[in-house]
């Protein structure tokens, strides 16, 4: 019954009721009009009480307990208007709150439908497409250009391409030679190639990141509202001073008129109020924060978690550099290494075709393309023959007196250097690396200056290369080498110190970013999976947006705090004079109304941006981020 619906419903039933039973009042029909708004509140109240007994039944105590009882009160002793404003503040403050909390998370759709669901067998030397379910350890399987490797093996025929980056967040394709393993959930990015299963589809890699998201989804305890952390106290204040009104005076309206007026309503409004303007602010800056639990929980969050790759790097090969040997100019080994490069799909040659049309470099169609997968290419453009890859590829096809002069070996852990040579001479090195994004450095410092105590990271890179990126960030601690339930692992100790913050990219960070106290996924270029397994999405290609998003989480949540607790003391002071007999059930219920108008209002202050949010605005107002409009 706890649904939109239902409450919407309740709103419809109370408002109606009260507006009807106004009719019937002004038209002199009194004992009609009771009716009426009797009807509307007990309507009302036999839902809140089925509420209050599966709350109960859960384990959970809130505040809906304190609205039961006033409305019931207001039945027993005839005070059915004041009653049937009580029931329209409840239904009103509960519709506000579900809409905050409808932001659920979607199902992982898109990682489950990433998951083949059958697979090329030989059998008895022909194809069969099988079930998954039916594939065999030793079982041989063809997997086709493009295809998901659908279970853990080892490559069989000749050597494989495959693209891990879903995996394992490294953007360059690996090349794994006859007898090494493939991993399921890895794209073949090269030719057909044979698999000898040595897993079940049940017992692989990629099904296994599946069953971590499932369950780290499932254990994660869900959030209390703010409403009913705050009002545990105020509910106890609220029976002691109605119990002493009784024990005292023994005047039931006067001991309803102390609940009436304690009806937890600045609790029930302002914070789902709050929270929804802050839902809303953070969405301005570009991420969609998915419920009002997760908003609360970033407003407390002091650890914050990244991915390398896709998250704080561009997630793809950019070129750095261009150093050519004697006899050739920059833009011409760029010419002609991205001319040859237009006959390969390989995200390197994507690299350089892009870098040498941005420089204005015309490309002629390059002839006789041989690619070597995972090595290199080689072929003729403009009548010269050209060859580029790795540094052993390109000297292997070069004569013996020019292959000298192709380096030994790369020069750091960070970057990747593809060779040219041309004219059977050696052209020159272009130097390639998934760059720390630009924005990264400042962003991660305002998440800092913004209260964060601790910022960690988390990948499966090499540690040598998560050093590089790490040098030039303010990164905490670096944990390298880093698997997927790894990953989750180091979630779950951080979040035993403090609220704890995952941002990632990749299906590989999906489970840690389920497992998380809160998990935000790079949506505009990451993995569909990772932005379902999420509690919020950056929606736009920026970790800039991030430090604005967490400062208008900790504004919302502040606001709500200070409505809450104004609420409360005004609610405290009613209830004292509602005691001492200077209020009636009725006058209780419509100061509670004007308390509840200023909380609000207050509350709704959260939709205008605080002074961090136009601090860090202003500040970026000059340099327009990824995914911003353009002006014309």
């Amino acid at each position: 019954m706890r649904t939109l619906l239902s409450f919407k419903t309740l709103l419809s039933v109370t408002l109606a009721a009260l507006v009807g039973g106004a009719g019937l009042w002004l038209r002199g029909d009194g004992a009609t009009a009771h009716l009426v708004w009797s009807a509307g509140t007990a309507f009302v109240l036999a839902v809140l009480l089925v509420i209050i007994a599966r709350s109960l039944a859960r384990g959970e105590f809130g505040l809906d307990i304190v609205a039961a009882l006033s409305m019931s009160g207001s039945l027993l002793i005839g005070e059915a208007l004041a009653g049937n404003v009580i029931a329209l503040m409840f239904a009103g403050g509960q519709v506000l709150e579900d809409h905050a909390q409808q932001r659920a998370k979607r199902d992982m759709t898109a990682l489950l439908a990433r998951v083949p669901r059958t697979a090329s067998r030989y059998d008895d030397g022909h194809l069969a497409q099988v079930p998954l379910e039916d594939l065999n350890p030793g079982d041989r399987i063809l997997v086709r250009p493009g295809e998901v490797v659908p279970v853990d093996g080892a490559v069989s025929g000749h050597p494989a391409l495959l693209d891990e980056s879903a995996m394992t967040g490294e953007p360059m394709p690996v090349r794994r030679a006859v007898g090494q393993p493939a991993m399921s959930g890895a794209t073949n990015a090269g030719a057909a190639f044979d698999l000898i299963a040595e897993r079940s589809a049940e017992q692989s890699t990629y099904a296994g990141i599946v069953r971590l998201v499932r369950e780290a989804q499932d254990s994660k305890a869900p959030m209390a509202r703010l409403a009913d952390r705050w009002g545990l106290a105020f509910l106890a204040l609220t029976i002691l001073i109605a119990g002493a009104t009784w024990l005292l005076t023994g005047d039931a309206r006067r001991t309803l008129a102390v609940l009436v007026v304690a009806t937890p309503c600045p609790l029930i409004l302002a914070v789902p109020v709050a929270i929804v303007a802050g839902l809303s602010r953070a969405a301005k800056h570009g991420v969609l924060v998915k419920s009002a639990g997760a908003l609360e929980a970033m407003a407390r969050a002091r650890t914050l978690l990244f991915d390398k790759t896709g998250t704080l790097t561009g997630g793809a090969p950019r070129i750095v550099a261009v150093e050519p040997a004697a006899g050739f100019s920059e833009d011409e080994i760029l010419r002609l290494a991205g001319a040859l490069a237009q006959g390969s799909q390989h995200v390197v040659s994507a690299a350089l075709v892009a870098e040498a049309r941005e420089r204005g470099l015309a490309l002629p169609p390059p002839a006789v393309v041989r690619e070597e997968h995972g090595a290199g290419l080689a072929g003729v453009v403009d009548a010269r023959p050209v060859v580029l890859g790795s540094l052993a590829h390109v000297a292997a096809h070069l004569p013996e007196e020019a292959a000298r002069a192709v380096p030994a070996a790369e020069r750091s852990p960070e970057t990747m250097v593809t060779a040219v040579g041309v004219d059977g001479r050696f052209a020159g090195l272009i130097v390639m690396a998934d760059e720390v994004r630009e924005e990264a450095r400042e962003a991660l410092a305002d998440l800092k200056d913004g209260g964060f105590r601790r910022i960690v990271l988390v990948t499966g890179d090499r540690a040598d290369v998560a050093a590089a990126v790490a040098a030039r960030l303010p990164i905490d601690e670096i944990v390298a080498d880093a698997t997927p339930a790894g990953k989750v692992e180091v979630v779950r100790r951080e979040a035993l110190l403090a609220t704890t913050v995952m941002v990632g990219d990749g299906v590989n960070d999906a489970p840690a970013l389920a497992a998380a106290d809160i998990g935000i996924a790079m949506g505009a270029r990451g993995a569909a999976a990772s932005s379902e397994a999420a509690d919020g999405v950056i929606l736009i290609d920026s970790l800039d947006r991030l430090p604005r998003a967490f400062a208008a989480a900790r504004r919302a949540r502040g606001i709500a705090l200070q409505s809450v607790a104004a609420g409360m003391a005004l609610s405290t002071l009613g209830m004292v004079a509602a005691a001492l007999g200077h209020l009636t059930p009725l006058q209780g219920a419509l100061i509670q109304e004007a308390i509840d108008v200023a909380v609000v209002l207050n509350a709704l202050r959260v939709l205008a941006p605080g002074e961090t949010e136009r601090r860090l605005a202003d500040r970026n107002a000059g340099r327009p981020l990824p995914g911003d409009p353009q002006p014309a």
